[in-house]
């Protein structure tokens, strides 16, 4: 069964924060991926507010038709805001303030204590909450140790490769993570580096409740429309050329 979508828009805010314009409008562009059949929209609000602003997230769940998934650094400032607004899911990244964008998953097993405790205050607000990890055992272990509903799996050791064979050792680590973490007991998503041309073999994962996708389809959207660029991208996880 193919994965549902989750587009995240935070490049369209990027764009918008270059100039420090009110356009391109996020809470139109979240539409716009909604009637290309998204089933959800990801936003990551990072402590340097680089493109994603808190307003965006206050707008986004009072309008949004589709689940909510905030991404955020496990920080008490960004406990404090989710537990206001209440999205529907967190889900908890490493964050360095030089890096491009989220790199390498989040050390669960190196802070248990603490996410425990963290992941129960979002859960006290009925928030469901994710973890963004690499595909080890170790961190899936971990994530259960935390009381997490859900992981996201870090699929980007397979996205960056090249050659054939490194992806399907890649795939291999992703498949065996999938399995381990849904026979623990946790719903498992994945994202990172996606694009139209290697998302088909992770989406074909058994397994996998959720692809989040962001660069690849904002780009894409440049030429093509975010509708459209969304519909390219289900069509993609489906094993259909993008543009048919």
């Amino acid at each position: 069964m193919t994965p549902k979508l989750g587009v995240n828009i935070d490049h369209v805010a990027t764009l918008r924060q270059a100039r420090g314009t009110l356009y391109p409008n996020v809470i139109d562009a979240a539409q716009l991926a909604i009637a290309g059949g998204a089933h959800g929209i990801t936003v990551h609000l990072r402590e340097d507010r680089r493109h994603i602003q808190l307003r965006d997230v206050e707008e986004l769940k009072q309008v949004l038709t589709v689940p909510l998934n905030l991404e955020m650094a496990a920080t008490a400032e960004m406990r404090d805001i989710a537990c206001r607004i209440r999205p529907q899911e967190v889900c908890l990244v490493p964050e360095k303030r030089q890096e491009l964008t989220t790199e390498g998953g989040l050390d669960v097993a190196k802070q248990i204590d603490y996410l425990r405790g963290f992941c129960a205050a979002l859960m006290d607000q009925d928030i469901k909450v994710s973890l963004f990890i690499d595909p080890t055992q170790a961190q899936i272990d971990a994530s259960c140790s935390v009381g997490a509903d859900l992981i996201e799996l870090h699929t980007g050791g397979y996205a960056d490769l090249i050659t054939g064979s490194e992806q399907d050792n890649a795939l291999s680590k992703l498949r065996a993570a999938a399995n381990h973490a849904t026979q623990a007991g946790l719903v498992v998503n994945a994202g990172h580096g996606l694009n139209y041309d290697n998302v088909r073999p992770v989406a074909a994962i058994e397994h996998i409740n959720c692809l989040n996708i962001g660069h690849a389809i904002i780009a894409h959207a440049i030429e093509v429309g975010l509708t459209q660029a969304v519909k390219h991208m289900l069509r993609a996880m489906q094993g259909s050329r993008a543009d048919q």
